[in-house]
Protein backbone atom coordinates (compact mmCIF):
# COMPACT_ATOMS: atom_id res chain seq x y z
CA UNK A 1 0.00 0.00 0.00
CA UNK A 2 1.39 3.35 -0.91
CA UNK A 3 0.86 6.86 1.34
CA UNK A 4 -1.69 9.34 -0.11
CA UNK A 5 -0.53 11.72 -2.54
CA UNK A 6 1.79 14.49 -1.56
CA UNK A 7 -0.82 16.70 -3.51
CA UNK A 8 -3.49 16.37 -1.06
CA UNK A 9 -3.07 19.18 1.23
CA UNK A 10 -3.36 17.64 4.55
CA UNK A 11 -0.87 15.32 3.66
CA UNK A 12 2.73 16.20 3.26
CA UNK A 13 5.73 13.63 2.80
CA UNK A 14 9.70 13.42 2.87
CA UNK A 15 11.80 10.60 1.76
CA UNK A 16 14.18 9.76 4.84
CA UNK A 17 17.59 9.80 3.87
CA UNK A 18 18.51 6.27 5.28
CA UNK A 19 15.69 4.17 4.66
CA UNK A 20 13.68 6.15 1.96
CA UNK A 21 10.04 5.64 3.81
CA UNK A 22 7.27 8.30 4.20
CA UNK A 23 5.46 8.84 7.13
CA UNK A 24 1.72 8.31 7.71
CA UNK A 25 -0.65 10.02 10.18
CA UNK A 26 -3.03 7.46 11.27
CA UNK A 27 -6.42 9.45 11.29
CA UNK A 28 -9.73 9.55 12.25
CA UNK A 29 -11.34 5.98 11.75
CA UNK A 30 -14.48 8.08 11.42
CA UNK A 31 -16.89 5.31 11.25
CA UNK A 32 -15.84 3.95 13.98
CA UNK A 33 -16.03 6.74 16.49
CA UNK A 34 -12.41 7.11 17.10
CA UNK A 35 -11.54 10.56 16.93
CA UNK A 36 -10.91 13.24 13.35
CA UNK A 37 -7.93 13.88 11.44
CA UNK A 38 -4.62 15.41 12.50
CA UNK A 39 -2.76 17.11 9.68
CA UNK A 40 0.63 16.93 8.77
CA UNK A 41 3.28 19.61 10.11
CA UNK A 42 5.71 20.97 7.81
CA UNK A 43 8.61 19.07 9.02
CA UNK A 44 6.67 15.80 7.80
CA UNK A 45 5.49 14.37 11.60
CA UNK A 46 2.31 13.38 11.92
CA UNK A 47 3.11 12.38 15.68
CA UNK A 48 -0.13 13.25 17.40
CA UNK A 49 -0.26 13.47 21.63
CA UNK A 50 -2.30 10.43 22.33
CA UNK A 51 -4.40 11.45 25.75
CA UNK A 52 -2.64 14.25 27.46
CA UNK A 53 -0.91 14.15 30.71
CA UNK A 54 2.64 13.46 31.34
CA UNK A 55 4.90 12.28 28.86
CA UNK A 56 6.08 8.55 29.92
CA UNK A 57 10.14 8.34 30.57
CA UNK A 58 9.65 12.66 30.04
CA UNK A 59 9.91 11.43 26.19
CA UNK A 60 8.53 13.51 23.22
CA UNK A 61 7.89 11.68 20.81
CA UNK A 62 8.35 7.52 20.05
CA UNK A 63 8.74 6.90 16.18
CA UNK A 64 7.00 3.57 15.24
CA UNK A 65 7.53 1.70 11.94
CA UNK A 66 4.62 -1.40 10.28
CA UNK A 67 3.38 -2.13 7.04
CA UNK A 68 0.11 -0.86 5.48
CA UNK A 69 -0.68 -4.70 5.70
CA UNK A 70 -4.30 -6.37 7.64
CA UNK A 71 -0.93 -9.00 8.89
CA UNK A 72 0.25 -5.65 10.78
CA UNK A 73 -3.69 -5.60 12.35
CA UNK A 74 -2.20 -4.74 15.48
CA UNK A 75 -0.29 -1.65 14.47
CA UNK A 76 -3.39 -0.53 12.02
CA UNK A 77 -6.01 -0.71 15.12
CA UNK A 78 -4.38 0.48 18.23
CA UNK A 79 -2.45 3.56 16.39
CA UNK A 80 -5.07 5.27 15.63
CA UNK A 81 -5.74 8.31 16.78
CA UNK A 82 -7.38 7.68 20.72
CA UNK A 83 -6.45 4.02 20.02
CA UNK A 84 -4.65 2.00 23.39
CA UNK A 85 -1.33 2.36 22.16
CA UNK A 86 -1.49 6.36 21.79
CA UNK A 87 -3.31 5.85 25.52
CA UNK A 88 -1.44 3.89 27.22
CA UNK A 89 1.62 6.72 25.90
CA UNK A 90 -0.11 9.55 27.39
CA UNK A 91 1.81 12.75 26.49
CA UNK A 92 4.28 11.18 24.52
CA UNK A 93 3.63 11.35 21.16
CA UNK A 94 3.26 8.54 18.48
CA UNK A 95 5.11 9.50 15.04
CA UNK A 96 4.30 6.66 12.51
CA UNK A 97 6.12 5.19 9.57
CA UNK A 98 4.66 2.55 7.30
CA UNK A 99 6.95 0.60 4.96
CA UNK A 100 6.32 -2.22 2.39
CA UNK A 101 8.53 -4.65 3.35
CA UNK A 102 11.12 -5.84 6.16
CA UNK A 103 14.72 -5.05 5.17
CA UNK A 104 14.12 -1.21 4.71
CA UNK A 105 12.00 -1.12 8.09
CA UNK A 106 15.05 -2.98 9.85
CA UNK A 107 17.71 0.09 7.83
CA UNK A 108 15.57 2.46 9.02
CA UNK A 109 15.96 1.01 12.70
CA UNK A 110 19.18 0.78 12.26
CA UNK A 111 19.74 4.31 11.16
CA UNK A 112 17.51 5.66 14.18
CA UNK A 113 15.01 6.90 11.82
CA UNK A 114 12.40 4.71 14.41
CA UNK A 115 12.72 3.49 17.86
CA UNK A 116 10.16 0.07 17.42
CA UNK A 117 8.35 -1.45 14.49
CA UNK A 118 6.24 -4.24 13.87
CA UNK A 119 8.02 -6.31 11.27
CA UNK A 120 7.96 -10.22 9.86
CA UNK A 121 10.68 -12.69 11.53
CA UNK A 122 13.08 -12.68 9.03
CA UNK A 123 14.18 -9.98 8.36
CA UNK A 124 13.92 -9.52 12.35
CA UNK A 125 16.44 -12.88 12.38
CA UNK A 126 18.63 -10.76 9.51
CA UNK A 127 18.56 -7.24 11.12
CA UNK A 128 19.92 -9.65 14.38
CA UNK A 129 22.51 -11.30 12.83
CA UNK A 130 24.17 -8.83 10.66
CA UNK A 131 24.32 -6.45 14.29
CA UNK A 132 26.01 -9.52 15.78
CA UNK A 133 23.13 -9.52 18.62
CA UNK A 134 23.43 -5.95 19.16
CA UNK A 135 20.52 -4.02 17.68
CA UNK A 136 17.21 -5.30 17.88
CA UNK A 137 14.96 -7.33 20.43
CA UNK A 138 12.19 -8.98 19.75
CA UNK A 139 9.60 -8.37 22.41
CA UNK A 140 6.22 -9.44 21.27
CA UNK A 141 4.02 -11.17 18.66
CA UNK A 142 1.59 -9.91 16.47
CA UNK A 143 -0.29 -12.01 13.77
CA UNK A 144 -0.08 -15.24 12.38
CA UNK A 145 -1.35 -16.23 9.42
CA UNK A 146 -2.69 -14.13 6.32
CA UNK A 147 -0.61 -15.32 3.45
CA UNK A 148 -0.73 -17.39 0.25
CA UNK A 149 0.06 -18.26 -3.06
CA UNK A 150 -2.54 -16.91 -5.42
CA UNK A 151 -1.76 -17.82 -9.10
CA UNK A 152 -3.62 -16.87 -12.33
CA UNK A 153 -6.32 -20.42 -13.26
CA UNK A 154 -5.72 -20.07 -16.45
CA UNK A 155 -2.04 -20.75 -16.29
CA UNK A 156 -1.59 -22.93 -13.21
CA UNK A 157 -3.73 -25.08 -11.87
CA UNK A 158 -1.78 -26.69 -9.86
CA UNK A 159 0.98 -26.84 -7.67
CA UNK A 160 3.30 -28.68 -9.98
CA UNK A 161 2.12 -26.09 -12.44
CA UNK A 162 4.04 -23.07 -10.86
CA UNK A 163 7.15 -24.81 -12.32
CA UNK A 164 8.21 -22.29 -15.04
CA UNK A 165 6.10 -19.54 -14.07
CA UNK A 166 6.69 -16.03 -13.18
CA UNK A 167 5.57 -15.43 -8.97
CA UNK A 168 6.16 -12.34 -7.55
CA UNK A 169 6.97 -11.45 -3.66
CA UNK A 170 7.03 -8.06 -1.79
CA UNK A 171 11.16 -7.85 -1.65
CA UNK A 172 14.19 -9.81 -1.62
CA UNK A 173 14.92 -11.45 1.94
CA UNK A 174 11.47 -10.51 3.29
CA UNK A 175 9.80 -13.04 5.00
CA UNK A 176 7.25 -14.34 2.18
CA UNK A 177 9.99 -14.09 0.11
CA UNK A 178 11.75 -16.82 2.03
CA UNK A 179 9.07 -18.42 2.83
CA UNK A 180 8.32 -19.47 -0.89
CA UNK A 181 12.34 -19.83 -1.31
CA UNK A 182 11.95 -22.51 1.11
CA UNK A 183 8.85 -23.67 -0.85
CA UNK A 184 10.17 -24.05 -3.96
CA UNK A 185 13.35 -26.18 -3.22
CA UNK A 186 10.98 -28.11 -1.05
CA UNK A 187 9.40 -29.21 -4.60
CA UNK A 188 13.20 -30.09 -5.80
CA UNK A 189 12.97 -26.70 -7.65
CA UNK A 190 16.48 -24.46 -8.15
CA UNK A 191 16.04 -21.26 -8.35
CA UNK A 192 18.82 -18.48 -7.48
CA UNK A 193 18.04 -16.77 -4.47
CA UNK A 194 19.49 -13.14 -5.10
CA UNK A 195 18.27 -13.14 -9.44
CA UNK A 196 15.28 -15.06 -8.34
CA UNK A 197 15.64 -17.20 -12.14
CA UNK A 198 15.68 -20.68 -12.06
CA UNK A 199 12.85 -23.05 -12.49
CA UNK A 200 10.57 -20.83 -11.03
CA UNK A 201 10.86 -16.69 -11.83
CA UNK A 202 11.01 -15.27 -8.54
CA UNK A 203 9.58 -11.31 -9.08
CA UNK A 204 10.32 -9.04 -6.34
CA UNK A 205 7.58 -6.42 -6.48
CA UNK A 206 6.36 -4.20 -4.35
CA UNK A 207 2.71 -5.29 -2.67
CA UNK A 208 0.66 -2.13 -4.02
CA UNK A 209 1.94 -2.90 -7.85
CA UNK A 210 1.58 -6.49 -7.63
CA UNK A 211 -2.42 -6.40 -8.68
CA UNK A 212 -1.43 -4.33 -11.64
CA UNK A 213 1.48 -6.70 -12.34
CA UNK A 214 -1.36 -9.74 -12.35
CA UNK A 215 -3.99 -8.13 -14.50
CA UNK A 216 -1.52 -7.11 -16.99
CA UNK A 217 -0.04 -10.52 -17.09
CA UNK A 218 3.53 -9.68 -15.91
CA UNK A 219 3.53 -12.39 -13.27
CA UNK A 220 1.44 -15.44 -13.00
CA UNK A 221 0.94 -15.51 -9.54
CA UNK A 222 2.12 -14.13 -6.28
CA UNK A 223 3.11 -15.50 -2.40
CA UNK A 224 1.68 -12.19 -0.44
CA UNK A 225 0.44 -11.01 2.59
CA UNK A 226 -3.33 -9.71 2.99
CA UNK A 227 -4.86 -8.04 1.98
CA UNK A 228 -2.91 -8.28 -1.61
CA UNK A 229 -3.70 -11.94 -1.88
CA UNK A 230 -7.63 -11.33 -1.51
CA UNK A 231 -6.93 -8.49 -3.94
CA UNK A 232 -5.56 -10.78 -6.50
CA UNK A 233 -8.44 -13.31 -5.83
CA UNK A 234 -11.00 -10.63 -6.72
CA UNK A 235 -8.99 -10.14 -9.57
CA UNK A 236 -9.75 -13.41 -10.76
CA UNK A 237 -6.94 -15.28 -9.05
CA UNK A 238 -7.25 -18.67 -7.11
CA UNK A 239 -5.27 -19.37 -3.61
CA UNK A 240 -3.41 -22.22 -4.47
CA UNK A 241 -1.94 -22.28 -1.37
CA UNK A 242 -2.32 -20.62 2.22
CA UNK A 243 0.95 -21.14 4.09
CA UNK A 244 -0.89 -22.13 7.46
CA UNK A 245 -1.30 -25.42 6.11
CA UNK A 246 2.64 -25.93 6.59
CA UNK A 247 2.79 -25.34 9.55
CA UNK A 248 2.21 -27.11 12.94
CA UNK A 249 -1.60 -26.32 14.49
CA UNK A 250 -1.69 -23.99 11.33
CA UNK A 251 0.17 -21.24 13.45
CA UNK A 252 3.49 -19.25 12.19
CA UNK A 253 4.98 -16.02 13.40
CA UNK A 254 4.20 -13.30 10.42
CA UNK A 255 4.55 -10.31 12.43
CA UNK A 256 6.15 -9.35 15.68
CA UNK A 257 7.31 -6.20 17.37
CA UNK A 258 10.82 -5.21 18.04
CA UNK A 259 12.68 -2.44 19.75
CA UNK A 260 16.40 -1.11 19.27
CA UNK A 261 18.25 -2.30 22.28
CA UNK A 262 19.46 1.52 22.75
CA UNK A 263 16.15 2.50 23.06
CA UNK A 264 14.41 -0.46 25.20
CA UNK A 265 17.24 0.46 27.67
CA UNK A 266 17.07 4.19 27.77
CA UNK A 267 13.17 4.77 27.59
CA UNK A 268 11.62 1.08 29.27
CA UNK A 269 9.08 2.53 30.50
CA UNK A 270 8.00 4.13 26.73
CA UNK A 271 8.09 0.32 25.61
CA UNK A 272 6.44 -1.36 28.39
CA UNK A 273 3.46 1.34 27.42
CA UNK A 274 3.39 0.44 23.62
CA UNK A 275 2.96 -3.56 24.94
CA UNK A 276 0.32 -2.80 27.26
CA UNK A 277 -1.42 -0.76 23.75
CA UNK A 278 -0.42 -3.66 21.91
CA UNK A 279 -2.23 -6.24 24.07
CA UNK A 280 -5.50 -4.37 24.87
CA UNK A 281 -5.17 -3.46 21.13
CA UNK A 282 -5.55 -7.89 20.50
CA UNK A 283 -7.77 -8.36 22.96
CA UNK A 284 -10.29 -5.21 21.48
CA UNK A 285 -9.71 -7.15 17.95
CA UNK A 286 -10.39 -10.83 19.61
CA UNK A 287 -13.59 -9.68 21.08
CA UNK A 288 -14.78 -6.94 18.60
CA UNK A 289 -13.78 -8.97 15.10
CA UNK A 290 -16.35 -6.49 13.36
CA UNK A 291 -15.82 -3.48 14.65
CA UNK A 292 -11.51 -4.07 14.60
CA UNK A 293 -12.00 -5.07 10.87
CA UNK A 294 -13.93 -1.61 10.20
CA UNK A 295 -11.38 0.29 12.31
CA UNK A 296 -8.60 -1.60 9.92
CA UNK A 297 -9.80 -0.61 6.93
CA UNK A 298 -10.05 2.77 7.59
CA UNK A 299 -6.63 2.67 8.61
CA UNK A 300 -5.98 1.54 5.36
CA UNK A 301 -8.30 4.08 3.51
CA UNK A 302 -5.86 6.22 4.76
CA UNK A 303 -3.37 4.69 2.32
CA UNK A 304 -5.06 4.47 -0.73
CA UNK A 305 -7.96 7.18 -0.44
CA UNK A 306 -10.75 4.63 -0.40
CA UNK A 307 -11.37 2.00 1.95
CA UNK A 308 -10.78 -2.04 1.13
CA UNK A 309 -14.70 -3.31 -0.55
CA UNK A 310 -16.25 -6.60 1.02
CA UNK A 311 -14.74 -8.91 -1.49
CA UNK A 312 -11.47 -8.17 -0.23
CA UNK A 313 -11.21 -7.57 3.32
CA UNK A 314 -13.69 -9.80 4.30
CA UNK A 315 -11.97 -13.33 3.20
CA UNK A 316 -8.34 -11.77 4.09
CA UNK A 317 -9.74 -10.74 7.81
CA UNK A 318 -10.84 -14.37 8.22
CA UNK A 319 -7.33 -15.51 7.79
CA UNK A 320 -5.31 -13.57 10.37
CA UNK A 321 -5.03 -14.44 13.70
CA UNK A 322 -3.97 -11.26 16.27
CA UNK A 323 -1.76 -13.31 19.26
CA UNK A 324 0.79 -11.76 21.74
CA UNK A 325 2.59 -14.95 21.89
CA UNK A 326 5.71 -14.27 19.12
CA UNK A 327 5.65 -18.48 18.43
CA UNK A 328 9.10 -18.38 19.05
CA UNK A 329 9.43 -22.20 18.48
CA UNK A 330 8.82 -21.12 14.73
CA UNK A 331 11.30 -18.40 14.20
CA UNK A 332 14.72 -20.88 14.36
CA UNK A 333 12.51 -23.01 11.64
CA UNK A 334 12.00 -19.67 9.51
CA UNK A 335 15.97 -18.73 9.88
CA UNK A 336 16.53 -22.35 8.41
CA UNK A 337 14.46 -21.46 5.65
CA UNK A 338 16.49 -18.44 5.07
CA UNK A 339 19.54 -21.24 5.74
CA UNK A 340 18.02 -23.44 2.78
CA UNK A 341 17.63 -20.63 0.58
CA UNK A 342 21.09 -19.05 0.72
CA UNK A 343 19.86 -16.05 1.95
CA UNK A 344 21.74 -16.23 5.54
CA UNK A 345 24.46 -18.41 7.14
CA UNK A 346 23.37 -20.64 10.12
CA UNK A 347 22.63 -18.17 12.97
CA UNK A 348 22.83 -18.04 16.78
CA UNK A 349 19.84 -16.43 17.76
CA UNK A 350 20.38 -16.70 21.24
CA UNK A 351 19.20 -13.92 23.02
CA UNK A 352 17.10 -12.25 20.14
CA UNK A 353 14.14 -12.35 22.15
CA UNK A 354 13.72 -9.87 25.53
CA UNK A 355 9.96 -10.96 26.75
CA UNK A 356 10.51 -9.83 30.65
CA UNK A 357 8.55 -6.58 29.96
CA UNK A 358 5.63 -8.24 28.04
CA UNK A 359 5.41 -11.20 30.66
CA UNK A 360 5.04 -8.19 33.22
CA UNK A 361 2.30 -7.33 30.82
CA UNK A 362 0.57 -10.49 30.34
CA UNK A 363 0.47 -10.71 34.14
CA UNK A 364 -0.72 -7.37 35.12
CA UNK A 365 -3.62 -8.33 32.68
CA UNK A 366 -4.53 -11.43 34.46
CA UNK A 367 -2.97 -13.32 30.90
CA UNK A 368 -0.55 -16.82 30.73
CA UNK A 369 3.06 -15.81 30.18
CA UNK A 370 4.32 -16.37 26.84
CA UNK A 371 8.23 -18.36 26.09
CA UNK A 372 11.27 -17.50 24.54
CA UNK A 373 11.29 -20.98 23.12
CA UNK A 374 15.45 -20.48 24.84
CA UNK A 375 15.78 -17.86 22.75
CA UNK A 376 15.37 -15.67 25.29
CA UNK A 377 18.30 -12.81 26.78
CA UNK A 378 16.82 -13.58 30.19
Amino acid sequence: MAPRPATRPHRRTRILAAAAVLPLLMGALGACGYGSEKKNDDTGSSAVPAAGGAKVDGLDKVKVGYFANLTHATALVGLRKGGPIQQELKGTKVAPYVFNAGPSEIEALNAGSIDMGWIGPSPSINGYVKSHGSNLKIISGSVSGGVKLVVNPKKIKTLNDVKGKKIATPQLGNTQDVAFLNWVKSKGWKVDAQSGKGDVSVVRSDNKVTPDAYKSGAIDGAWVPEPTASKLVADGGKVLLDESSLWPDKKFVITNLIVKQSFLKEHPKVVEAVLRGSVKTNAFIKANPEQAKNAANAALKEETGKPLPAEVIDPAWKSIQVTDDPLASTLNTEADHAVQAGLLEKPDLKGIYDLGPLNKVLKAEGKPTVSAAGLGSQ
